[in-house]
Order: C-alpha cells, then structure tokens, then sequence
C-alpha cells in the first residue's frame, strides 16, 4: 500500500500584530492604532517560529494590522531567517523609510509586499482611509527597490477600484515590482458585501488578468480567486496549449482555495485559522504544537478532503485545481464546504443531470 504523502504549510500567513496606522474600508482584522494586551510576546514568536521549523520550511508573511507598529518585527523576522524559513513582509508602505528597508533587509526579509488599491492618491487614499497613504506608500516602495529588496504589489479588488485595474498593472511595472498579487474580496471584518463585485465581473477581470501574462514582465497571481485555475485550463484548452502552474518559492501556484492545505492563518493571539477570512479557529498555539494543529484539526482535515465539498463544487471536474473559496462560502452560508456563491460556472456532471 504506498504511504500517504504528509502535507506540509507552503504559506503561513502571521498576524504579528492588530495595531495599523490607517483604516482601510476592507480591513479583515477591523485594526485599530491600538495593540492587542493579549499579543504574542517575543518568546512566545520565537517558540512558535522553532515549532514551524522543526517539521516545515514554509514562505512565512509577517503581516498585521501592520508588522511594523511592533518594536521586535526584525528580531521575529531575524529568528525565522536563521531558523531556515523564508521571511516576507505585508505592509502598507508607509512606514518604510531608507533606515527600516535596510534593517529588513539586514534581518533576512526576502520580499515586501505593499498594498496598493489605486492609481492614484484619491481612489487609494479613500480606499485605506487616511489622506495621505498614497504618497507615504510610494515614498516606501522607493526605500525598498532602493534597498534592492524584492517588491511584490498587492491589490484588494472592489468596486470603487476595480475600473483602475489595468492602470495599476502599469503602475506596478513603472514601480520597478517583480510581482502582483490581485486580491478578490471576502466580506470579512471590515470587508463589506456592497463592495464584491459581482460574480460576472469575477470572470471578465480574471479573463483579463489571464491575457496579461504574456504581456508583462512581472509575475501575475490571483489570490481569494480560485476560478483563475479553472480560467486557465479553460482558456489554454481553447488555445491548444498546456497550464503549468506548479511552480516554486514566491511564484508557487499549486491549486485555488489553499486554506488549511497549503496554507494557514496565525493571529495575533496565537490561534491558528485556514486563512485570515475563514473564522473558524482550529486550535491555539498557546495550548498546542502547532504541528498538531495542523496536522489534527478537523477544520483543516475537512478541507483536504474534496469528497466533503456540497453543491455545485462536490460535482464539478475543477474542484481539486480550485475547490472554491471556502471562506466566501463560509461567509455566504456558515457552512465552509458549502459551494462557492461567486463562481457562474456550471460543471459538466450538473448540466448532464439536469
């Protein structure tokens, strides 16, 4: 009988703190200027960080609120460099100054990446709720290409910006980034319903955002958007040509929905969660190895198995390469397996049935 491979973290997403200097209208984490009492201490990172360690060698993305409203983010991400992990940064760039670029970098930060939600100062600044954010992100990204530390432009896709797309594309290639993460929104936290887009809109950006591909220099990925794996063996089947997405490091594209597969979600407070707009907890840190939690957790052994998917998903020939977003699902019907609400695709099985 061959033995089942284990499953180990790829990403690991780690709110270090709920403390953020702006406030964004989609914020999943509703941060404040004020930290949590309750937050990790120093030792408690470094416990948590020698725990990953010992059993994986996953991408781990220092984020918040924003990880730099903590006095020891280059200690934690120092600790994790030597620890043999790959240690990034999620800010919102304005923070970033020549001094604290160079001190990331000397901590072994590999990649930053900054959050960029419009062309320009207006769409951007309304977007992240402080007048003002636009110019403070721009003068971050020039620290850190200036550092020579990899820039990575991440953009949260909603109605007020979603017209301004292309135009951000062009912004992050005149930015000198070497990626771009687009970001399809959970109405988690702040993240409000009016602000989705609809569900055809899904389709005509990802369709758009397949096009580019070939286009642009940087490395394009879609991220709470698992119908971009369906779009893309749609479309290279319509092209005669092949998908190869499994892919390495920063670029690794192995399948939609990652939540508690590939990736998972630590918060503040040390519980472990899928991703960060799936609430439901699967343990804490605090009171067991990680290791255990990911390993045993129901929530996370529920979502590896794809035999467990309800509705439309459960039947469809894309649901091991997308599986739909098991957060939207959650937030649509309070059940994680159930069929992803944005998804306009009918499977083959279903339209034979019917």
């Amino acid at each position: 009988m061959k033995e089942k491979k284990e499953i180990k973290p790829r990403l690991i997403a780690w709110e270090l703190t709920g403390a953020c200097n702006l406030r964004c209208r989609h914020c999943r984490g509703s941060s404040t200027e004020i930290p949590d009492p309750d937050e990790l201490s120093t030792d408690e990172a470094f416990r948590l960080i020698d725990e990953i360690a010992d059993f994986a060698k996953p991408i781990l993305i220092l984020s918040g609120g924003e990880p730099l409203m903590r006095d020891d983010v280059y200690e934690i991400a120092r600790y994790g460099t030597r620890k043999g992990l790959r240690v990034v940064l999620a800010t919102n760039g304005t923070k970033v100054t020549d001094e604290v670029a160079l001190n990331l970098k000397d901590a072994g930060i590999a990649r930053i990446s900054v959050s960029i939600d419009g062309a320009n100062a207006e769409t951007h600044d309304a977007f992240r709720g402080m007048p003002g954010a636009f110019d403070g992100a721009m003068r971050g990204i020039e620290a850190i290409t200036n550092a020579g530390i990899s820039l990575q432009i991440n953009t949260t896709i909603a109605k007020t910006n979603i017209d301004e797309i292309p135009k951000i594309l062009d912004l992050s290639i005149e930015l000198g980034a070497d990626a771009l993460h687009i970001f399809l929104l959970v109405p988690t936290g702040r993240g409000m319903e009016e602000d989705e887009i609809p569900p055809s809109e899904y389709e005509r950006v990802l369709n758009w955002f397949y096009d580019q591909r070939g286009r642009v220099g940087l490395q394009l990925k879609a991220t709470c958007a698992p119908h971009y794996f369906r779009i893309m063996r749609e479309r290279a089947k319509e092209e005669g040509t092949t998908v190869s997405v499994e892919t390495h490091g920063f670029e690794a594209m192995t399948k939609g929905c990652l939540a508690g597969t590939g990736f998972c979600f630590i918060s503040r407070t040390g519980g472990v969660y899928p991703c960060g707009y799936l609430p439901v907890l699967a343990g804490n840190v605090r009171e067991k190895p990680f290791k255990e939690i990911w390993n045993r957790a129901l929530v996370f052994l529920d979502l590896r198995d794809v035999s467990l998917l309800k509705g439309k998903c459960g039947i469809c020939e894309y649901r091991r390469v997308c599986g739909g977003c098991r957060a939207r699902a959650y937030a649509a019907t309070g059940d994680y397996l159930a069929e992803e609400p944005y998804c306009m695709y009918q499977p083959r099985k279903a339209a034979v049935e019917d």
